[in-house]
Order: C-alpha cells, then sequence, then structure tokens
C-alpha cells in the first residue's frame, strides 16, 4: 500500500504539472482566436489561476482539509481540475475561458500543499525526505508533460478551425489518474487520531506497514507528538507565536525569502510565456514550441540529482551556488535580443542559439537549487508559504523590451544572493532542538559572522592558501557535553 501512495504522490504532482504550464503553447493560439492583445489582458488570462490561489485557495485549504480530510481534498481538487480542463476546452469567448481558469486555482493551491503533507503524514521517516523531493521531481515531469502536449496537438484542427490546437492542449489536463486511485489508499492515520478516530487510524497505520509492530511504534509516536503540540498550543495566539517569539520570526523571514524567491526568480516567465518569447526572438511557432519543450526536459533532468544534493550539500550552499548563474542568465538572454539581425530582417542563428542557450542554462541551475529548496525548508523552518501573481510579463516587456524585463529578473537573483548568504541559516541535517538553537541568531550576528569570513573565503578558496577552519557559529548541546 505504501507503494500504491507513492505512485498516488507522484501522479497528483504529474496532474499539477501539466495545470501550470499547457497553457504555455496554448496561449499563442487564443491570443490569435479571441484576438486578445491588450498586455494585461494576456497576462490576466495567463495568472489567473495564480489570482484565484491567493484571493479564494490559499484560505479555503485549510477548512477543506478539515471538512474532508487530506485524501478528500486531494480527490476534491483533482476533481475541480479535471472539470475546470474540459471547461477550458470549451470555452467560446476569453472571459468564459478566464472564469474556467480562474476556478482552476482552487485545485491548484489545495493539490500543493496537501499532498506532501499526506505523503509526510503517511510515510516512514528514513523516506519522508525523498519523497517530499519526489513531489518537485514529478512536478517538473508534469510541467514537462504539458509542453509534451502541446508540442502533439499544435496541428490538431478537427474542431474548431486552425486556432483550435489550444483546445486540445488545455483539454489534455483533464485525464488525472489519481483522480481514480486516491480512495485506494487510506487517510492519513495522524489526521484521524486528531479527530478522535482511533480505531481507523489504527487500521490505516496497519496498511501503510508491513508489521502490525512498525504500525503500533509510529502511531504511538505519533500521538505523543499530537499531545505535545496540543500542549504547546493551549492558550497561545497562533499569529502572535509566528511574529513575536525571535526564532518563529527569523524562520518565517527565512521561508517567505525562498518561497518568494522562487516566484520572482523568472522561473514562472519561462514556464508561461517561453513559446512566446522564442516567438519574439525570431523562431517559427513550431520551433517554439520544440524548444519551450527542451527547456522542460533539461527541468526534469537537472530535477533528479536533487535528491541526492538537498540532503549534502545543503540548502543554503545550493542557492549560493545556483544564485549566480541564475542571475547571469537573464541579463544573457535579455542582451541576446540586441543582436543584430541579418540584412533582410531574419535573426541569425547565433542569436536564436544565444538566447536558447541562456534560458536552458538558467533551467539547469534552477532545478536542483531553487526548485526543490523552498519546499524542503518551509516544512522545516516554518509551515509558511506564499503564492504569487505571474500576470506582469507581457507589460513589462511592452514597458522595457524583452532586455529589460530579463534584467528585472538577474537583478532579483542578484538580490536573492546576497540575502541568502548574509541572512539565510542552514537547516541541513538538523534536529528540531537544534534548528531552535540557528533560528535564535538574529540577523545582526548571521550576517557579522559571514561579513567576517569574506577575507577566510578569498584566502581559503581564490587564493587557495591554508587557513585555520572558522569557529562554528552555532554551538549544539551535543557538542557542549562532549568538550
Amino acid at each position: 500500500m505504501l507503494y500504491f501512495l507513492v505512485t498516488l504522490c507522484a501522479g497528483s504532482a504529474i496532474v499539477q504539472g501539466m495545470d501550470q504550464t499547457a497553457v504555455n503553447g496554448a496561449q499563442t493560439f487564443y491570443f490569435e482566436e479571441f484576438n486578445i492583445t491588450g498586455v494585461w489582458q494576456q497576462g490576466l488570462l495567463n495568472g489567473a489561476p495564480y489570482l484565484c490561489s491567493v484571493l479564494i485557495g490559499c484560505w479555503t485549504n485549510a477548512p477543506l482539509n478539515k471538512l474532508f480530510g487530506r485524501r478528500g481534498t486531494i480527490f476534491v481538487s483533482c476533481i475541480v481540475s479535471f472539470i475546470t480542463g474540459i471547461w477550458m476546452a470549451a470555452a467560446n469567448s476569453w472571459y468564459n475561458l478566464l472564469i474556467a481558469r480562474f476556478a482552476l486555482g482552487l485545485a491548484v493551491g489545495a493539490k500543493s500543499s496537501t499532498t506532501p503533507v499526506y505523503a509526510a503524514e503517511c510515510a516512514p521517516k528514513n523516506i519522508r525526505g525523498a519523497l517530499t523531493m519526489m513531489w518537485q521531481m514529478w512536478t517538473a515531469f508534469g510541467i514537462m508533460l504539458g509542453f509534451v502536449v502541446s508540442v502533439a496537438f499544435q496541428n490538431t484542427t478537427i474542431i474548431g478551425g486552425p486556432t483550435s490546437p489550444w483546445r486540445w492542449m488545455l483539454g489534455s489536463t483533464s485525464i488525472p489518474p489519481v483522480c481514480l486511485q486516491v480512495f485506494f489508499c487510506p487517510e492519513s492515520p495522524r489526521w484521524l487520531m486528531e479527530k478522535g478516530k482511533f480505531d481507523r487510524a489504527w487500521k490505516a497505520a496497519k496498511r501503510l506497514r508491513n508489521h502490525d509492530i512498525q504500525a503500533a511504534r509510529d502511531i504511538y509516536y505519533s500521538w505523543k507528538l499530537l499531545e505535545i503540540e496540543a500542549s504547546e498550543q493551549s492558550g497561545k495566539s497562533l499569529w502572535r507565536e509566528s511574529f513575536m517569539v525571535k526564532r518563529n520570526r527569523r524562520a518565517a523571514q527565512s521561508s517567505f525569502f525562498v518561497m518568494f524567491m522562487q516566484q520572482f526568480c523568472g522561473i514562472n516567465v519561462i514556464a508561461y510565456y517561453s513559446t512566446q518569447i522564442f516567438m519574439d526572438a525570431g523562431f517559427e511557432r513550431p520551433e517554439a514550441l520544440l524548444v519551450s519543450l527542451g527547456t522542460r526536459v533539461v527541468n526534469f533532468l537537472f530535477a533528479i540529482p536533487a535528491i541526492y544534493t538537498i540532503d549534502t550539500l545543503g540548502r543554503r550552499n545550493l542557492l549560493l551556488t545556483t544564485f549566480p548563474m541564475m542571475a547571469v542568465c537573464p541579463f544573457w538572454c535579455g542582451f541576446s535580443f540586441l543582436a543584430p539581425d541579418r540584412a533582410n530582417g531574419d535573426p541569425t542563428q547565433t542569436k536564436l542559439g544565444s538566447i536558447a542557450a541562456a534560458i536552458f542554462v538558467f533551467m539547469a541551475a534552477y532545478s536542483p537549487g531553487m526548485g526543490p529548496v523552498p519546499f524542503t525548508y518551509s516544512a522545516e523552518a516554518f509551515p509558511l508559504y506564499i503564492l504569487f501573481l505571474s500576470l506582469t510579463w507581457p507589460a513589462l516587456v511592452a514597458a522595457f523590451s524583452p532586455t529589460g524585463a530579463f534584467a528585472w529578473y538577474g537583478a532579483w537573483n542578484l538580490f536573492g544572493w546576497v540575502f541568502a548568504y548574509f541572512l539565510l541559516p542552514e537547516t541541513k541535517n538538523l534536529t528540531l532542538e537544534e534548528l531552535d538553537t540557528v533560528f535564535s541568531v538574529g540577523n545582526r550576528q548571521h550576517a557579522k559572522y559571514y561579513t567576517d569570513s569574506v577575507p577566510w573565503y578569498w584566502t581559503k578558496y581564490v587564493k587557495r592558501g591554508d587557513v585555520e577552519p572558522r569557529e562554528a557559529m552555532y554551538r549544539f548541546l551535543e557538542e557542549e557535553v562532549k568538550g
């Protein structure tokens, strides 16, 4: 049954990815069919699911989980994805399509936040981290499938005429296999115990473990943790504890930063507009769709190593390594648009290759860094999630040209590197007690430590000198006892 649970989580992630990116290739067709030329109108139509997630979706997630449980919430979100996919394919006007895409946002937030929690509550601790990473990897696979259907259906005009391929692209997202699988899996034992349904929790735990002794051990441990959480929360205000306690405030700041930068690093521009970007550069539509598919193949392939590097290199080091590449690539891509064209106005192969290469390298840097780190970091540090709108790209291009628009995101990645170096703590391989120590260190002390470390890094890694090890910033209780 545990293997079935893994399959369920992978299927849910794949559906999530397809919901996000099938629009990339579809938009070039429905903009033409509905004569949508306004940049804000285009951005609103593409970003409608995230607008709904911000205004409604994220606020309904908790009530849905409370009412239907983890399993039921996943089922409801998949049903919404199924219905809205058919609705989008059948839309007869741009505002009808807008309403359908807005409704899709009800599923986007619930599925992405509930499925990893469901997996973490049901899985044994030795594979819990891997399952968290699997969500990101299979979402990347689903995103790639969204581009596959765009390429596959680009010439499908059986119904609706020459601009109708977008209906097949968006309609293909209505095949979520998880809808048929979810109720074969047991409900989360932890959620059942929260509701006082101990008999059902015990039966669910036995289905998820190889032996009754393993089930008894894990269900007892989960119950004791629930007791501790209830006693700690008794008489306390969640909002006050989140932002008035120094440790929680630092954790919230760090979690907010990584989730914010995931939205502002530029990945959503590629997810939603790469086909249009390549067409603006001079690619023909079929070529642009194929090159866009290539970006997501790179995204999926480079997400696989993150399963191992997230716990070996660490979250902070992954960001410090990938942010510089993610900062260079938007500048590289933006300035490539300024390369001279041929005498007849057609772009040169050098210009097209440079633009494509910049985006491919960006995806290779994003996948092991800003792709998986925010989800893992936030789950460890503080449960704070944000969604941001991806509807400003058409307006940015209209106002500042592709060069200026890409430079905007390049500058954000430079900011991300500076913040990560001076203010972002590492959480790799730390217990909950050790994380309390890490997040109790203030911003000023953290920034001072890494400012003072600059000469040490320069001597050791640039000049290749022999230097004494730096004194650790944190001193944990176990180390003090040994000392």
